[in-house]
């Protein structure tokens, strides 16, 4: 589905509602008349290189941030109206989390837990409750400071949940993260699906398709795209490519391959030692099968066959039709 035809058609029992927002400062526009909404229980990404707008728009729909213009609604009560109401549905994360390093992990929590107004009878549990479900039991009682980063953003997402809000917003959860600490963040934001909607702010590609049921795509302030990350990338792209590398002759292999039907282009990229590399365009996985079928009975040491994945720059490049903006405030 095409934007307009995304957005044009509302979202029963939408949590979220964005509508024309906007945020300028003095002549630059930030943020240039954006509106989506949420499903209740999805996990959005929200998507941008650096300087595209997103945490200008994450702190506005946060209420962080005064709009310029636009209207901010949260299960039907709008920002503007009744901002600690709206607030109240809202758990945060921003990129760098608010954390106390001299406070141990369970005190912070029932420091948080104070200045959300959990009732007093109710605190013990919900601390515990983000303690469980952001496996830091173990650590509960170790000072913040004295923790990894994988844990400290664990922490963060922790003191978002605690309130137990309808509203996750995480900009850059993933941010500084080695690759497991990446992945556990990753299973752990998923398992907030269905009990929270989650809107997740990354200038990666992979984290949404790896996490989100949608994505939205900024540049420049303005939207460009809404849509699943497999409907997203389907769009842009209308073939495979390729990287094959290979032992045997660099042009002989170029030719054979270029005689496989369903076969765009073959280029050499590299040839040395006997080991031969090839950028292909493929058709489809029956064209795939073909290339590999032809290069084994061509007497071909076939060492390697894979799909290159688009890089969000690719796919901004193809949806815009220029070039990206150089890196700024976000």
């Amino acid at each position: 589905m095409g934007l307009h035809g995304e957005l044009s058609s509302a979202i029963v029992g939408a949590m979220l509602e964005v509508e024309h927002l906007t945020r300028r400062y003095g002549p630059l526009t930030a943020v240039d008349d954006i509106s989506f909404q949420t499903r209740s229980g999805e996990i959005l990404g929200f998507l941008g290189p650096n300087g595209a707008g997103k945490t200008t728009t994450m702190r506005m729909i946060t209420g962080y941030l005064p709009p310029t213009g636009g209207e901010v609604r949260i299960e039907g009560v709008g920002l503007r109206r009744d901002p600690l109401a709206a607030k109240r549905k809202i758990g945060y994360l921003p990129e760098l989390p608010p954390l106390y390093p001299e406070l141990t992990v369970r005190d912070y929590l029932g420091f948080v837990a104070r200045l959300r107004q959990v009732p007093a009878g109710e605190r013990k549990p919900a601390v515990e409750r983000a303690l469980d479900r952001c496996a830091l039991r173990d650590v509960g009682g170790r000072v913040i400071g004295r923790l990894s980063k994988g844990y400290r953003q664990r922490v963060g997402i922790a003191q978002a949940i605690l309130h137990n809000p309808r509203l996750l917003i995480f900009d850059e959860p993933t941010a500084g993260l080695d690759p497991r600490q990446i992945l556990e963040t990753r299973q752990l934001i998923r398992g907030l699906a269905g009990d929270h909607t989650v809107i997740l702010s990354t200038h990666i590609l992979s984290e949404a398709a790896n996490t989100c049921q949608r994505v939205i795509i900024i540049n420049r302030g303005k939207l460009v795209a809404v849509d699943s990350p497999e409907n997203l990338t389907r769009r842009v792209k209308q073939t495979d490519t390729l990287l094959i590398e290979l032992r045997g002759a660099g042009a002989a292999a170029q030719a054979a391959i270029t005689q496989v039907p369903g076969v765009g282009k073959a280029e050499l990229i590299s040839e040395k030692d006997g080991i031969v590399r090839l950028r292909v365009e493929s058709k489809d996985l029956a064209t795939r099968e073909a290339i590999a079928r032809a290069l084994v009975e061509g007497g071909y040491g076939l060492l390697e066959l894979k799909q290159v994945e688009l890089t969000l720059e690719e796919i901004f490049l193809s949806l815009t039709g220029s070039a990206l903006p150089a890196a700024a405030s976000g």
